[in-house]
């Protein structure tokens, strides 16, 4: 079977909106040590292998904003798209106190390697839908662990990540979500902002694109109906966001 480094849904639909899903899946290719890291399937389901709930709720969301999606196919632990090509962690052999057997020996040729087979060929597809729309909006949907090891609980429910001065939708969509009343939203917390060469700034800051990065509390997006549930919450409240900052 062809290994294929994205999966895409609905490019055919006609809103502004693309959705991206960068850390969907803990999958290892085959061409990738047998397609193991040589890690147990409990830490291959932690989210230092993937985004728990954010594939299923990206699903959601580009349905109920009728647009098109873009999810990833590799574990971020084979190389993570959401880092610059010379990020130093673009491949991670240590993450939230686990070792990577199948990253231990990994160096410039075979994360070359992983590039020109997962990496490239993801951003090429992003960038390829995002140049396909007219006056495209990008919306990155991200999980985030409720604890990291030896850290405090976290107590946000949606986080959204921006970066001055291209932040309008992010601002707009912040104050949508704290207008509900209910939900703990971040701003720039757990982590903050945009780093040079992540998704967000190859595809929308360097193009001066509007665009806004979501992360959920993983907690909450334990079962498919709580990440149908907060896909179609998000998306009018996005929508609205979009009117208020007049991108």
């Amino acid at each position: 079977m062809t290994y294929h480094a994205f999966h895409t849904h609905g490019e055919t639909r006609g809103s502004r909106w693309l959705v991206t899903c960068d850390h969907a899946t803990n999958t290892v290719p085959p061409q990738v040590n047998g397609g193991t890291l040589g890690l147990p399937q409990s830490e291959m389901s932690r989210h230092i292998a993937y985004d728990p709930g954010a594939a299923g709720t990206a699903h959601a969301l580009a349905d109920a904003l009728d647009a098109p999606l873009i999810t990833s196919n590799f574990s971020r632990l084979v190389i993570d798209p959401n880092r610059g090509e010379d990020d130093p962690t673009l491949l991670m052999k240590l993450y939230d106190g686990t070792i990577i057997p199948g990253n231990r020996k990994a160096g410039p040729a075979e994360i070359e390697r992983r590039k020109e087979l997962c990496y490239r060929p993801y951003h090429a597809e992003l960038g390829r839908l995002a140049a396909s729309r007219a006056r495209p909006v990008i919306v990155a949907v991200h999980s985030f662990t409720p604890q990291l090891r030896g850290r405090p609980p976290r107590p946000w429910h949606v986080a959204v990540l921006h970066t001055a001065p291209q932040n309008a939708l992010s601002l707009a969509a912040i104050a949508r979500l704290r207008a509900e009343g209910d939900i703990c939203v971040g701003d720039n917390q757990p982590y903050a902002g945009h780093q040079p060469g992540d998704s967000i700034d190859r595809h929308a800051l360097s193009h001066d694109r509007p665009h806004v990065l979501i992360e959920l509390r993983q907690d909450l997006l334990g079962s498919v109906e709580a990440q149908q549930s907060w896909g179609r919450r998000l998306a009018p409240l996005l929508a609205a966001a979009l009117e208020d900052c007049g991108a």
